[in-house]
């Protein structure tokens, strides 16, 4: 149990890795914005309060650390669904990984970004009140099916 977790620790660090190398990509080649997480880091630290949704995470009270928040929650979410699809899918999965689960997996996991994450910063259900929430779903899926590569990958480099 205990290898299974720090396997999964290990899929999540690199996937979350490979899926930030992709968003400096874009920008660098195709001058989408810095991936910038200060406002995340901001929304997660006023789920500490229990403050879930914004109207705009931007008028929301600053936190002097949020982007150090921000990154750092980034992260551990990106390992805690390394961990739950490891555990999901045992040490068979690890031994001669697949790339259906972690692509299904890679997927289902934009549910928390378009149903709580981008409600909560004040963007919308599913980015709905961005200026081209097409283009926002689009990228999201796009990254997500990076982020599925970099499980699937991370998985075949420790087997």
């Amino acid at each position: 149990m205990i290898a299974l977790l720090w396997n999964g620790i290990l899929v999540g660090i690199g996937a979350t890795v490979l899926m930030d190398i992709w968003a400096f990509a874009l920008h660098y080649l195709f001058g989408q914005a810095r991936p910038n997480w200060a406002p995340g880091g901001r929304w997660f630290r006023h789920l500490a309060n229990g403050k879930v949704f914004h109207d705009s995470i931007g008028t929301a009270e600053p936190y002097e650390h949020e982007l150090a928040l921000g990154w750092t929650g980034h992260y551990v979410v990106g390992i805690i669904y390394g961990v739950v699809l490891v555990l999901a899918m045992g040490p068979g999965w690890l031994a001669s990984p697949t790339f259906l689960p972690a692509f299904v997996w890679g997927i289902v996991t934009i549910a928390a970004g378009w149903f709580l994450m981008q409600p909560g910063m004040g963007l919308g259900w599913a980015a709905s009140k961005t200026p081209n929430p097409t283009k926002v779903r689009i990228i999201g899926l796009l990254t997500h099916t990076v982020f599925a590569i970099g499980m699937w990958g991370t998985a075949m480099l420790i087997r």
